[in-house]
C-alpha cells in the first residue's frame, strides 16, 4: 500500500503499514522535501459540476518534518472535470521508525480550504450536507460535544419534518413544543422512522446525543462515540429516504391503496 492509499481515507486512529515514502535520510525539523507516493483522491461537492466529485493530485506531494514519527503533508487536489481545486494539509504519525521500509502511520488530522466552488460531499441527504459538514469539522478538530451537537440537530430536524408530513401536531395547545419523546413515539406509530436494528432504541439515541451534548460526558467520550452515533443518525436517514422512494415509486405505478392497476 502506498501513502495516498491512506491520505485518500478519512482519519482513522488505527496504522496502515505503506511503502518507504522519505527514503533512508531523516528528514529535520522544518525542513522540506518533495516525496512521490502515487494519486491522492478524496470526494467534494463541486459547485460548477453540481455533483460529488474525486478530486485528485497525481505528483509530488510537500513533505515537511516536525518529530522523528509526525510529518506535515500539503497538496492542492483539483476537480478532473472543471479544474476547481482545493489545498488539503495532513498531519501524518507513523508508529515506530518513519525511515523503516515498511512505516506504519496513520492521519491524525486532516484539514481542507474550502472554496466558493467547493464544499464537502452531499452524499446521500444534501438536504443535511450542511450540518453533517460542521459535525464532521468539529470532530476532526477534536471537539466532541460540538461533532455531537450537529448530529442530535439532525435526529430532531428529520424527527420534526416527519411529524409535520404526518399532520401530527408538534407544539403544545400554548404553543411550546411538545417532549421530543412524545413526537418520537406518534412518528413511529404512524410510519416507522428508526431502523428495526435497533427500533426499541430510537429515544435512547436521542437521550445518549443530548447527554454529550449536556455535559454529562466528557469531550474525549463524545469523540470516542462520534463515529457509532453518526452511524445510527445516518441510518435513521437512509431508513426516511428509502421509504420516500418506495411510496414514490407505488405512486408513479398508480399502486394507490383503493385503486390498484388506476395510473
Amino acid at each position: 500500500m502506498r501513502l495516498s492509499n491512506v491520505l485518500s481515507k478519512p482519519p482513522a486512529s488505527t496504522f496502515s503499514q505503506v511503502e518507504n515514502f522519505l527514503g533512508k535520510t531523516k528528514l529535520g525539523r522544518g525542513k522540506q522535501r518533495k516525496v512521490n507516493a502515487g494519486t491522492v483522491g478524496l470526494t467534494y461537492f463541486c459547485n460548477q459540476c453540481d455533483d460529488d466529485v474525486t478530486f485528485t493530485f497525481d505528483g509530488e506531494l510537500f513533505c515537511i518534518g516536525i518529530t522523528d514519527r509526525l510529518v506535515s503533508i500539503d497538496c492542492v487536489l483539483t476537480c478532473p472535470l472543471c479544474g476547481a481545486s482545493v489545498p488539503v494539509w495532513f498531519l501524518v504519525e507513523s508508529k515506530e521508525d518513519m525511515l523503516a521500509p515498511a512505516p506504519e502511520v496513520r492521519i491524525l488530522k486532516r484539514s481542507e480550504r474550502l472554496t466558493g466552488n467547493v464544499q464537502l460531499k452531499h452524499g446521500h441527504h444534501p438536504e443535511y450536507s450542511e450540518w453533517m459538514e460542521k459535525a464532521e469539522r468539529a470532530y476532526r478538530d477534536e471537539l466532541g460535544a460540538g461533532a455531537i451537537v450537529y448530529l442530535r440537530k439532525i435526529l430532531e430536524d428529520v424527527t420534526i419534518r416527519t411529524a409535520v408530513d404526518l399532520g401530527i401536531e408538534t407544539k403544545k395547545k400554548g404553543g411550546a413544543p411538545k417532549p421530543f419523546k412524545e413526537i418520537l413515539d406518534s412518528v413511529e406509530t404512524q410510519r416507522p422512522i428508526i431502523p428495526k436494528e435497533f427500533s426499541e432504541d430510537g429515544y435512547r439515541l436521542f437521550r445518549e446525543l443530548s447527554d454529550v451534548v449536556h455535559g454529562d460526558y466528557d469531550e474525549q467520550t463524545g469523540l470516542k462515540k462520534y463515529d457509532a452515533l453518526r452511524r445510527l443518525v445516518v441510518g435513521v436517514l437512509d431508513n426516511v429516504k428509502n421509504a420516500q422512494e418506495l411510496v414514490g415509486a407505488k405512486a408513479a405505478l398508480g399502486w394507490i391503496e383503493g385503486k390498484e392497476g388506476q395510473v
